[in-house]
């Protein structure tokens, strides 16, 4: 039986696994290579040292700061849940969620939460779902009701998810910060690099086989790109081992109705990736 840790020593691991997990990190590995033997002390430097390391991370990550371990490296270490801070095992996304939800907690980690904000706008929908639409921002009303996509675009969004032949519930649906803006502003640089590793865990939590990112803000901070849309729409891109599509957010939609028939387009690319049927007309 391994020998347990000291109580100091276990605050200071568990601290330091907090803090990976505030980045959005919450898979772990160490060298290989006499651990048995490892005393306390040098476990306590390893911490210290910042020597736990995800693994499989892509380019687009370097913004938030992460930093990936070659394969040859790398051990699993699977964490203990009742450790404080600790993130649960794949096996249970809806017990993960509840927990990155408690990470966040009535969150100051930027200038929103002076600037009006009422309640975190954590997400909503199916832990296990296959497909994940990803927006903005939280606007007036989902600022109001703690849930994204209940005004008008919501609405709106939720026509097009049963015009693919299924139902909100059977999807997830998130944004890229969790606060609404002042006067539902475009979010700033550092409040998307500020939030955006909590979305990054619940992309891994929920593990969705398809992202659809809904408009330019969403598309260009998840792929750190700067395109137009006409760029980023009608084609896949890879994010995480997983297929990523780009179309209008429906509040776009909502002021320009004539650009509803290209993004039905972009769900149809979706439905067939998903194996959903595509209505025969709209194949037309």
């Amino acid at each position: 039986m391994p020998a347990r840790l000291d109580p100091q020593l276990r605050k200071a691991v568990s601290d330091r696994i907090r803090y990976y997990n505030d980045l959005g990190i919450y898979d772990f590995y160490r060298r290989a290579g006499g651990e048995n033997a490892a005393s306390e002390t040098s476990l306590s430097e390893k911490a210290d040292s910042s020597r736990l390391k995800p693994f499989g991370m892509t380019d687009g990550e370097e913004r938030f700061g992460m930093t990936a371990t070659p394969e040859s490296e790398q051990i699993g270490m699977t964490a203990n849940t009742a450790d404080e801070g600790v993130r649960p095992t794949q096996a249970d996304p809806a017990s993960a969620l509840r927990l990155i939800r408690e990470d966040i907690g009535d969150c100051t980690r930027c200038r929103l939460h002076k600037q009006g904000r009422k309640q975190i706008v954590f997400g909503v929908g199916n832990s296990n779902a296959e497909l994940m639409f990803i927006g903005e921002a939280p606007g007036a009303d989902e600022d109001l009701q703690g849930e994204p996509f209940v005004g008008r675009a919501g609405q709106l969004l939720n026509n097009m998810i049963k015009a693919m032949g299924i139902q909100r519930d059977d999807v997830y649906i998130a944004n890229i910060i969790k606060c609404r803006p002042p006067g539902n502003r475009t979010p700033e640089r550092d409040e998307c690099e500020t939030c955006s590793p909590f979305l990054m865990r619940q992309i891994e939590v929920i593990n969705p086989k398809v992202l659809v990112a809904l408009g330019a803000v969403a598309a260009k901070t998840l792929l750190a790109v700067n395109a137009p849309m006409s760029e980023l729409r009608g084609r896949w891109f890879d994010f995480r081992a997983r297929k990523l599509a780009v179309t209008y957010h429906p509040a776009f939609l909502l002021r320009d109705p004539r650009q509803k028939k290209e993004a039905w387009k972009d769900l149809q690319m979706v439905m067939k990736e998903l194996g959903l049927e595509v209505p025969a007309k709209a194949q037309e």
